[in-house]
């Protein structure tokens, strides 16, 4: 006599091993379904602020789908999951399957905010407007895009945060060139100074910025080495840095503290204005319906 037979003959003991069989494979399957989005979306890395596999990478477009195909094919397993478990303490299938129906009806009407989500999902997706892997700055939450669901847009922000957002509050998006803004500062060179010297003092400070804040200073910076303003105008050298999104403030107070009281050790007389610093990033924001593209006019930067 096999488990079944035996089984069998214990009418309550075989709904029990049934209903742990259906629950346990729609447990098992949904699992592996999300093992092989989770492996498409994160290859080898399964560190979430870190996202960005050479396949999101490439087709960003796909990822985002395969994570809406994780949601829906989760809910549909467990949605027969739960079907065939009822179906075992006698109640019909088509029933429940009416019922549901009957209810969804009935909750659509007092859900609305659940249609805008899926719509408004739908809409991001297929317009290609939030990308797996983006950096953008969504409804004044900047993080890194990790999906885009039937329900909610996840970012990952600055320090790790799965910021969830209802996708029916998503009104304005501001996506950044490169995943980041570009910080400009300029060292304006006094009379009779070489810029070389200024360089030499700061090429050093740049260099540690970037090593000790490698989460906010997201590349090496550049030095452009010495421009001019007009023929007979005064000359300076230029340094670009790439900032996550709103972190501005480490190059206006630390950086910028740090250059001038290093120059002051040798050049006494430097002063605080002949420091600036300036932003540019090309950001595309969609507003009311709208779209603004706003472009760096500069050739060179």
């Amino acid at each position: 006599m096999n488990l079944l037979e035996f089984a069998s003959e214990w009418p309550l003991l075989y709904r029990i091993l049934m209903i742990i069989a259906i629950a346990g494979g729609a447990h098992i399957i949904v699992t592996i379904i999300r093992r092989i989005s989770q492996y498409f979306l994160l290859g080898q890395n399964q560190h979430p602020q870190q996202v960005g596999s050479e396949f999101t990478r490439r087709f960003p477009r796909t990822a985002t789908i395969i994570t809406i195909l994780e949601s829906t094919l989760t809910f549909i397993i467990y949605f027969m999951a739960i079907g065939l478990i009822l179906q075992e303490f006698n109640l019909s299938l088509r029933a429940y399957l009416a019922s549901t129906t009957v209810i969804g009806l009935a909750i659509g009407f007092g859900s609305q905010g659940l249609v805008q989500d899926i719509v408004i999902g739908l809409t991001l997706i297929f317009s290609n407007l939030l990308k797996v892997g983006d950096i953008v700055e969504v409804s004044g939450q900047v993080g890194r895009v990790e999906s885009v669901g039937m329900r909610f847009t996840v970012l990952i922000n600055l320090h790790g945060q799965r910021v969830h957002l209802p996708n029916r509050n998503i009104a304005v998006i501001s996506q950044f060139r490169g995943g980041c803004i570009r910080a400009y500062v300029d060292f304006q060179i006094p009379e009779g100074e070489s810029g070389r010297s200024i360089s030499q003092i700061i090429n050093p400070l740049a260099e540690a910025l970037f090593i000790q804040h490698k989460a906010i200073v997201m590349e090496e910076p550049e030095n452009f080495g010495i421009q001019n303003t007009t023929r007979n105008g005064w000359k300076y050298i230029r340094y670009k840095f790439k900032l996550w999104p709103g972190q501005g403030a480490l190059i206006e107070t630390n950086f910028r503290q740090m250059a001038l009281a290093r120059l002051r050790t040798v050049l006494p007389e430097y002063a605080d204005w002949m420091i600036n610093i300036t932003y540019r990033s090309e950001r595309l924001i969609i507003k009311d319906g709208g779209l603004i593209d706003e472009t760096d006019s500069d050739e060179d930067l």
